[in-house]
């Protein structure tokens, strides 16, 4: 199967999405810290929600492309990408340059996984 197939980009796609929400869920209580902490665990609870719906499917639809340890390589990598992206732009955290570098490892080590 072609890696420009559906079963190959839907699962990116998907978990990309879904750690977008995953993201939200797990540090975007961050910002409100003045809130309850069962309103953050609600709240992160139902956004978890959504992450699982589109988590499971990208997993499932994957399976027929990738292997196990490569949707979960892949999933890691993303997460690292949008938490990135979240940290700058919602909790407006700066990212330094051991922050670039221990990502850049961590994407190292998964292109290892990819290998043939």
């Amino acid at each position: 199967m072609s890696l420009l197939s559906p079963a190959a980009l839907w699962p990116i796609l998907l978990l990309a999405l879904s750690n977008i929400f995953m993201t939200f869920a797990w540090y975007g209580h961050l910002k409100y810290k003045t809130s309850a902490l069962w309103i953050a665990v609600v709240a992160s609870w139902g956004i978890a929600f959504f992450e699982y719906c589109l988590a499971v499917p990208a997993n499932r639809i994957g399976s027929e492309v990738y292997s196990a340890a490569q949707l979960k390589t892949m999933q890691e990598v993303i997460t690292l990408i949008v938490f990135a992206g979240f940290s700058v732009f919602f909790l407006k955290e700066s990212l330094t340059i051991n922050h670039a570098i221990g990502f850049a490892l961590i994407a190292t080590g998964a292109a290892f996984v990819f290998r043939a």
